[in-house]
Protein backbone atom coordinates (compact mmCIF):
# COMPACT_ATOMS: atom_id res chain seq x y z
CA UNK A 1 0.00 0.00 0.00
CA UNK A 2 1.24 3.54 -0.58
CA UNK A 3 1.87 6.15 2.29
CA UNK A 4 0.42 9.08 2.47
CA UNK A 5 3.74 11.58 2.75
CA UNK A 6 2.63 14.08 5.39
CA UNK A 7 3.54 17.94 5.94
CA UNK A 8 5.19 18.88 8.51
CA UNK A 9 2.46 20.09 11.35
CA UNK A 10 2.71 20.74 15.06
CA UNK A 11 -0.36 19.05 16.71
CA UNK A 12 -2.11 21.32 19.34
CA UNK A 13 -0.03 22.54 22.60
CA UNK A 14 -1.60 21.26 25.97
CA UNK A 15 -2.81 24.49 26.74
CA UNK A 16 -4.80 24.69 23.65
CA UNK A 17 -6.47 21.36 24.68
CA UNK A 18 -9.99 21.21 26.36
CA UNK A 19 -10.25 19.23 29.77
CA UNK A 20 -11.27 15.63 29.30
CA UNK A 21 -14.90 14.35 30.28
CA UNK A 22 -16.48 12.60 33.31
CA UNK A 23 -15.61 15.76 36.13
CA UNK A 24 -17.37 13.96 38.72
CA UNK A 25 -17.29 14.24 42.42
CA UNK A 26 -17.86 10.82 42.89
CA UNK A 27 -18.41 7.63 40.99
CA UNK A 28 -21.79 7.62 38.85
CA UNK A 29 -23.52 4.69 39.96
CA UNK A 30 -23.58 2.84 36.25
CA UNK A 31 -20.16 3.02 36.29
CA UNK A 32 -20.00 0.70 39.05
CA UNK A 33 -18.45 -2.81 38.83
CA UNK A 34 -18.81 -5.60 41.63
CA UNK A 35 -16.25 -6.34 43.44
CA UNK A 36 -15.36 -9.93 41.99
CA UNK A 37 -14.01 -7.80 38.88
CA UNK A 38 -11.96 -5.16 40.31
CA UNK A 39 -10.01 -7.71 42.50
CA UNK A 40 -6.28 -5.90 42.38
CA UNK A 41 -3.79 -7.34 40.15
CA UNK A 42 -0.28 -8.00 41.88
CA UNK A 43 1.88 -10.16 39.15
CA UNK A 44 3.10 -9.23 36.11
CA UNK A 45 2.10 -11.34 33.16
CA UNK A 46 4.78 -13.50 31.79
CA UNK A 47 4.52 -12.18 28.27
CA UNK A 48 7.58 -12.51 25.90
CA UNK A 49 9.27 -9.63 24.28
CA UNK A 50 9.96 -11.08 20.63
CA UNK A 51 12.06 -9.49 18.32
CA UNK A 52 10.96 -9.62 15.19
CA UNK A 53 14.04 -7.76 13.17
CA UNK A 54 15.57 -11.77 11.86
CA UNK A 55 11.86 -12.99 10.85
CA UNK A 56 11.12 -9.77 8.94
CA UNK A 57 14.73 -10.12 7.24
CA UNK A 58 14.51 -13.68 6.94
CA UNK A 59 16.65 -15.29 8.97
CA UNK A 60 15.37 -18.97 10.00
CA UNK A 61 17.13 -19.66 13.14
CA UNK A 62 15.81 -16.32 14.30
CA UNK A 63 11.93 -17.38 12.91
CA UNK A 64 11.95 -20.77 14.24
CA UNK A 65 13.44 -18.79 17.85
CA UNK A 66 10.02 -16.07 17.41
CA UNK A 67 7.83 -18.93 16.37
CA UNK A 68 8.69 -20.95 19.52
CA UNK A 69 8.13 -18.01 21.99
CA UNK A 70 5.27 -16.90 20.13
CA UNK A 71 3.78 -20.70 19.99
CA UNK A 72 4.27 -21.13 24.29
CA UNK A 73 2.46 -17.48 24.90
CA UNK A 74 -0.55 -18.48 22.72
CA UNK A 75 -0.96 -21.91 24.05
CA UNK A 76 -0.74 -20.13 27.58
CA UNK A 77 -3.02 -17.05 27.34
CA UNK A 78 -3.01 -15.68 24.28
CA UNK A 79 -0.50 -12.28 24.80
CA UNK A 80 3.12 -11.30 23.73
CA UNK A 81 4.75 -7.94 22.61
CA UNK A 82 6.88 -7.19 19.71
CA UNK A 83 9.64 -5.21 19.44
CA UNK A 84 11.86 -4.66 16.02
CA UNK A 85 8.34 -4.72 14.59
CA UNK A 86 9.04 -2.10 11.62
CA UNK A 87 6.40 0.50 12.90
CA UNK A 88 8.33 3.63 12.57
CA UNK A 89 8.00 4.87 16.22
CA UNK A 90 7.19 8.75 15.15
CA UNK A 91 4.20 7.44 13.02
CA UNK A 92 2.74 5.73 16.30
CA UNK A 93 3.92 8.94 18.61
CA UNK A 94 1.96 10.89 15.67
CA UNK A 95 -1.51 8.92 16.30
CA UNK A 96 -1.05 9.38 19.92
CA UNK A 97 -0.42 13.03 19.30
CA UNK A 98 -3.14 13.71 16.83
CA UNK A 99 -6.24 12.14 18.55
CA UNK A 100 -6.00 14.09 21.46
CA UNK A 101 -6.88 17.17 20.07
CA UNK A 102 -10.63 15.03 19.52
CA UNK A 103 -10.78 13.73 22.94
CA UNK A 104 -9.99 17.08 24.48
CA UNK A 105 -12.79 18.74 22.15
CA UNK A 106 -15.94 19.75 23.48
CA UNK A 107 -18.66 17.29 24.11
CA UNK A 108 -20.56 19.02 21.41
CA UNK A 109 -18.18 18.77 18.44
CA UNK A 110 -17.18 14.95 19.39
CA UNK A 111 -20.66 14.13 19.44
CA UNK A 112 -20.54 15.03 15.42
CA UNK A 113 -18.68 11.97 15.25
CA UNK A 114 -21.05 9.74 17.47
CA UNK A 115 -22.17 6.12 16.78
CA UNK A 116 -25.24 5.66 15.19
CA UNK A 117 -27.52 2.95 16.26
CA UNK A 118 -26.47 -0.70 15.32
CA UNK A 119 -23.47 1.15 14.24
CA UNK A 120 -19.37 0.40 15.34
CA UNK A 121 -18.23 3.25 13.75
CA UNK A 122 -17.84 6.36 15.53
CA UNK A 123 -17.61 8.37 18.66
CA UNK A 124 -19.00 6.51 22.14
CA UNK A 125 -19.04 7.90 25.79
CA UNK A 126 -18.88 5.20 28.13
CA UNK A 127 -21.15 2.95 25.49
CA UNK A 128 -24.25 5.32 26.97
CA UNK A 129 -27.33 3.92 24.99
CA UNK A 130 -26.00 0.66 24.59
CA UNK A 131 -25.76 -0.22 27.92
CA UNK A 132 -26.62 1.04 31.25
CA UNK A 133 -24.91 -0.50 34.18
CA UNK A 134 -21.24 -1.61 34.73
CA UNK A 135 -20.19 1.14 32.33
CA UNK A 136 -16.67 1.53 31.17
CA UNK A 137 -14.57 4.63 32.11
CA UNK A 138 -13.51 5.63 28.79
CA UNK A 139 -14.01 7.58 25.62
CA UNK A 140 -13.95 5.41 22.04
CA UNK A 141 -13.18 6.86 18.68
CA UNK A 142 -13.82 3.57 16.21
CA UNK A 143 -13.35 3.01 12.45
CA UNK A 144 -13.43 0.63 9.60
CA UNK A 145 -10.80 0.25 7.68
CA UNK A 146 -11.62 -1.48 4.20
CA UNK A 147 -8.62 -3.25 2.82
CA UNK A 148 -9.51 -1.66 -0.82
CA UNK A 149 -9.68 1.51 -0.04
CA UNK A 150 -7.76 3.17 2.81
CA UNK A 151 -8.15 6.43 1.31
CA UNK A 152 -11.34 6.42 3.52
CA UNK A 153 -9.81 6.83 6.45
CA UNK A 154 -9.46 10.15 5.21
CA UNK A 155 -12.61 10.66 3.94
CA UNK A 156 -14.30 9.68 8.13
CA UNK A 157 -12.35 12.08 9.55
CA UNK A 158 -13.00 14.85 7.40
CA UNK A 159 -16.84 14.07 6.90
CA UNK A 160 -17.62 13.37 10.60
CA UNK A 161 -15.50 16.12 12.21
CA UNK A 162 -14.49 18.55 9.61
CA UNK A 163 -11.68 20.16 7.54
CA UNK A 164 -9.36 20.65 10.58
CA UNK A 165 -9.54 17.00 11.04
CA UNK A 166 -8.05 15.66 7.50
CA UNK A 167 -4.58 16.02 8.81
CA UNK A 168 -5.72 13.47 11.76
CA UNK A 169 -6.98 11.20 8.98
CA UNK A 170 -3.90 11.13 7.16
CA UNK A 171 -2.08 10.24 10.19
CA UNK A 172 -4.54 7.53 10.75
CA UNK A 173 -4.07 6.32 7.30
CA UNK A 174 -0.88 5.66 7.44
CA UNK A 175 -1.04 4.28 10.76
CA UNK A 176 -3.81 1.58 9.65
CA UNK A 177 -1.64 0.30 6.55
CA UNK A 178 1.28 0.23 8.84
CA UNK A 179 -0.46 -2.07 11.25
CA UNK A 180 -2.50 -3.91 8.34
CA UNK A 181 1.07 -4.61 6.64
CA UNK A 182 2.31 -5.77 9.93
CA UNK A 183 -0.28 -8.09 10.97
CA UNK A 184 -0.16 -10.05 7.82
CA UNK A 185 3.41 -10.44 8.72
CA UNK A 186 2.42 -11.58 12.19
CA UNK A 187 -0.28 -14.22 10.37
CA UNK A 188 2.51 -15.99 8.96
CA UNK A 189 4.82 -15.90 12.17
CA UNK A 190 1.49 -17.89 13.97
CA UNK A 191 1.57 -20.16 11.20
CA UNK A 192 5.03 -21.03 11.30
CA UNK A 193 4.60 -21.18 15.20
CA UNK A 194 1.46 -23.77 14.37
CA UNK A 195 3.13 -25.90 11.87
CA UNK A 196 0.56 -24.38 9.31
CA UNK A 197 1.73 -23.88 5.94
CA UNK A 198 3.31 -20.19 6.03
CA UNK A 199 1.39 -18.50 3.94
CA UNK A 200 -2.21 -19.72 5.12
CA UNK A 201 -3.18 -17.72 7.41
CA UNK A 202 -1.97 -14.32 5.23
CA UNK A 203 -4.02 -15.36 2.43
CA UNK A 204 -7.25 -15.93 4.27
CA UNK A 205 -7.30 -12.72 5.53
CA UNK A 206 -5.14 -10.60 2.40
CA UNK A 207 -7.60 -9.59 0.03
CA UNK A 208 -11.38 -9.68 1.85
CA UNK A 209 -9.84 -9.32 6.00
CA UNK A 210 -12.29 -6.66 8.11
CA UNK A 211 -9.89 -3.82 9.31
CA UNK A 212 -11.03 -1.68 12.76
CA UNK A 213 -9.29 0.93 14.23
CA UNK A 214 -10.35 2.00 17.79
CA UNK A 215 -9.05 4.74 19.67
CA UNK A 216 -9.23 5.07 23.10
CA UNK A 217 -9.02 7.42 25.79
CA UNK A 218 -9.29 6.36 29.51
CA UNK A 219 -10.14 9.88 32.05
CA UNK A 220 -8.65 10.02 35.92
CA UNK A 221 -10.75 8.77 38.02
CA UNK A 222 -11.00 9.53 41.79
CA UNK A 223 -11.91 6.43 42.80
CA UNK A 224 -10.53 4.03 40.39
CA UNK A 225 -10.51 0.84 42.23
CA UNK A 226 -14.85 0.65 41.80
CA UNK A 227 -14.25 1.16 38.27
CA UNK A 228 -13.05 -0.33 34.81
CA UNK A 229 -11.69 1.48 32.18
CA UNK A 230 -13.01 -1.96 29.81
CA UNK A 231 -14.26 -4.72 31.74
CA UNK A 232 -13.38 -8.49 31.38
CA UNK A 233 -13.93 -9.37 28.11
CA UNK A 234 -11.69 -11.62 25.08
CA UNK A 235 -11.86 -9.86 21.40
CA UNK A 236 -14.01 -11.23 19.34
CA UNK A 237 -12.03 -10.25 16.59
CA UNK A 238 -8.51 -12.70 15.17
CA UNK A 239 -5.62 -10.42 15.93
CA UNK A 240 -5.02 -7.81 18.06
CA UNK A 241 -2.28 -5.06 17.96
CA UNK A 242 -2.08 -2.95 20.87
CA UNK A 243 0.13 0.15 21.42
CA UNK A 244 -0.33 1.24 25.40
CA UNK A 245 1.05 4.69 26.56
CA UNK A 246 3.17 4.37 29.66
CA UNK A 247 1.11 4.77 32.28
CA UNK A 248 -0.06 0.94 32.44
CA UNK A 249 -3.66 -0.51 32.76
CA UNK A 250 -3.95 -3.76 30.41
CA UNK A 251 -4.33 -6.71 32.73
CA UNK A 252 -4.88 -10.79 31.51
CA UNK A 253 -6.55 -13.00 33.40
CA UNK A 254 -4.76 -16.65 33.53
CA UNK A 255 -3.48 -18.91 36.21
CA UNK A 256 -6.70 -17.66 38.16
CA UNK A 257 -5.40 -14.38 38.59
CA UNK A 258 -5.19 -11.08 36.74
CA UNK A 259 -1.83 -10.24 35.98
CA UNK A 260 -0.48 -7.10 34.75
CA UNK A 261 1.03 -6.09 31.17
CA UNK A 262 3.89 -3.86 31.59
CA UNK A 263 4.21 -1.03 29.17
CA UNK A 264 7.45 -1.19 27.32
CA UNK A 265 9.05 1.44 24.90
CA UNK A 266 8.47 0.72 21.36
CA UNK A 267 6.90 -2.29 21.73
CA UNK A 268 3.46 -3.21 20.42
CA UNK A 269 1.25 -5.94 21.83
CA UNK A 270 -0.09 -8.81 20.54
CA UNK A 271 -2.75 -10.74 21.39
CA UNK A 272 -4.91 -13.34 19.88
CA UNK A 273 -9.14 -13.02 19.51
CA UNK A 274 -11.92 -15.70 19.27
CA UNK A 275 -12.09 -15.83 15.71
CA UNK A 276 -8.41 -16.78 15.35
CA UNK A 277 -8.50 -19.29 18.36
CA UNK A 278 -11.27 -21.43 16.35
CA UNK A 279 -8.98 -20.98 13.54
CA UNK A 280 -6.04 -22.44 15.44
CA UNK A 281 -8.94 -25.67 16.59
CA UNK A 282 -8.42 -23.81 20.27
CA UNK A 283 -4.52 -24.67 19.95
CA UNK A 284 -4.32 -20.71 21.00
CA UNK A 285 -5.69 -18.91 23.46
CA UNK A 286 -8.25 -15.70 23.62
CA UNK A 287 -7.99 -15.16 26.99
CA UNK A 288 -10.36 -12.61 29.36
CA UNK A 289 -8.38 -8.94 29.90
CA UNK A 290 -9.47 -5.88 30.81
CA UNK A 291 -8.02 -2.07 31.38
CA UNK A 292 -7.96 -0.73 34.78
CA UNK A 293 -7.93 3.31 35.39
CA UNK A 294 -5.68 5.84 36.93
CA UNK A 295 -6.60 7.88 39.79
CA UNK A 296 -4.31 10.78 38.52
CA UNK A 297 -3.50 10.60 34.38
CA UNK A 298 -4.89 9.88 31.62
CA UNK A 299 -4.54 7.03 29.92
CA UNK A 300 -4.44 6.46 26.29
CA UNK A 301 -4.00 3.31 23.69
CA UNK A 302 -4.59 2.72 19.96
CA UNK A 303 -6.10 -0.99 19.03
CA UNK A 304 -5.60 -2.02 15.88
CA UNK A 305 -7.52 -5.29 15.04
CA UNK A 306 -7.36 -7.47 12.23
CA UNK A 307 -10.82 -9.65 11.30
CA UNK A 308 -11.94 -12.93 8.98
CA UNK A 309 -13.49 -11.65 5.50
CA UNK A 310 -17.22 -11.34 6.43
CA UNK A 311 -18.64 -14.35 4.47
CA UNK A 312 -15.47 -16.52 4.30
CA UNK A 313 -16.15 -19.93 6.90
CA UNK A 314 -14.04 -19.78 9.78
CA UNK A 315 -12.46 -23.19 10.18
CA UNK A 316 -9.08 -24.39 11.00
CA UNK A 317 -6.90 -25.75 8.25
CA UNK A 318 -6.91 -29.61 7.63
CA UNK A 319 -3.44 -29.74 8.74
CA UNK A 320 -4.50 -29.25 12.46
CA UNK A 321 -6.75 -31.86 12.14
CA UNK A 322 -5.24 -34.98 10.44
CA UNK A 323 -3.07 -37.28 12.65
CA UNK A 324 -4.53 -37.68 16.17
CA UNK A 325 -7.19 -37.03 18.52
CA UNK A 326 -8.03 -33.56 16.70
CA UNK A 327 -12.00 -33.24 16.58
CA UNK A 328 -13.16 -29.95 15.95
CA UNK A 329 -14.39 -27.67 18.76
CA UNK A 330 -16.03 -25.01 17.08
CA UNK A 331 -18.44 -25.31 14.34
CA UNK A 332 -17.91 -23.17 11.17
CA UNK A 333 -19.14 -19.87 11.15
CA UNK A 334 -18.51 -16.40 9.17
CA UNK A 335 -17.21 -13.34 11.13
CA UNK A 336 -20.57 -11.60 9.92
CA UNK A 337 -22.82 -13.81 12.17
CA UNK A 338 -19.93 -13.65 14.86
CA UNK A 339 -20.02 -9.73 14.52
CA UNK A 340 -23.84 -9.87 14.58
CA UNK A 341 -24.82 -12.47 17.57
CA UNK A 342 -21.72 -9.49 19.59
CA UNK A 343 -23.35 -6.34 18.37
CA UNK A 344 -27.31 -8.10 18.85
CA UNK A 345 -27.04 -10.71 21.25
CA UNK A 346 -23.92 -10.49 23.84
CA UNK A 347 -22.43 -7.99 26.13
CA UNK A 348 -18.54 -9.54 25.16
CA UNK A 349 -17.51 -7.98 28.81
CA UNK A 350 -19.33 -11.13 30.21
CA UNK A 351 -17.12 -13.83 28.95
CA UNK A 352 -16.96 -16.76 27.03
CA UNK A 353 -18.08 -15.17 23.60
CA UNK A 354 -17.38 -18.17 21.27
CA UNK A 355 -18.45 -20.65 23.56
CA UNK A 356 -21.98 -18.90 23.46
CA UNK A 357 -21.74 -18.28 20.16
CA UNK A 358 -20.42 -21.61 19.17
CA UNK A 359 -23.81 -23.15 21.34
CA UNK A 360 -25.88 -20.64 19.28
CA UNK A 361 -24.74 -21.83 15.90
CA UNK A 362 -25.22 -25.10 16.83
CA UNK A 363 -28.62 -24.90 17.79
CA UNK A 364 -29.83 -22.34 15.49
CA UNK A 365 -28.53 -25.17 12.78
CA UNK A 366 -30.34 -27.84 15.29
CA UNK A 367 -33.76 -25.92 14.86
CA UNK A 368 -33.56 -26.15 10.77
CA UNK A 369 -32.76 -29.48 10.50
CA UNK A 370 -35.49 -30.43 12.48
CA UNK A 371 -37.84 -27.84 10.75
CA UNK A 372 -36.56 -29.21 7.53
CA UNK A 373 -36.90 -32.87 8.92
CA UNK A 374 -40.87 -32.01 9.77
CA UNK A 375 -41.63 -30.13 6.78
CA UNK A 376 -40.54 -33.32 5.03
CA UNK A 377 -42.31 -35.94 7.39
CA UNK A 378 -45.84 -34.07 6.82
CA UNK A 379 -45.79 -32.32 3.80
CA UNK A 380 -44.21 -35.38 1.52
CA UNK A 381 -47.24 -35.38 -0.52
CA UNK A 382 -47.01 -31.42 -1.67
CA UNK A 383 -43.23 -31.29 -2.49
CA UNK A 384 -43.81 -30.65 -6.17
CA UNK A 385 -40.85 -28.00 -7.82
CA UNK A 386 -43.26 -25.29 -7.08
CA UNK A 387 -43.77 -25.84 -3.59
CA UNK A 388 -40.45 -26.09 -2.95
CA UNK A 389 -39.13 -22.81 -4.50
CA UNK A 390 -42.07 -20.71 -2.84
CA UNK A 391 -40.47 -21.67 0.50
CA UNK A 392 -36.84 -21.27 0.24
Amino acid sequence: MSTISLPSVSPPSENDLKAPFLDHHGVPAQFLWPEEDTVQALDELNAPLVDLCGFLRGDHELTLEAAGAVREACSQHGFFQVVNHGVDPGLIQAAHDWIDPFFRSPMESKLRARKQAGSMWGYSSAHIGRFSSKLPWKETLSFGVPASSPESVVEFFESTLGREFVYTGMVYQNYCEAMRDLSLRIMELLAISLGVERLHYRDFFEEEGCLIMRCNWYPPCKEPSRVLGTGPHSDPTSLTILHQDNVGGLEVFTDGKWQKVRPRHNALVINIGDSFMALSNGVYQSCLHRVVVNEHVVRRSLSFFLCPPPDKPVRPPQSLLDGGDQARKYPDFTWSDFFLFVIKYCRADNGDTLKRFSNWVISRSSSRGAEIENRSSTDKAARTPCALTSTN
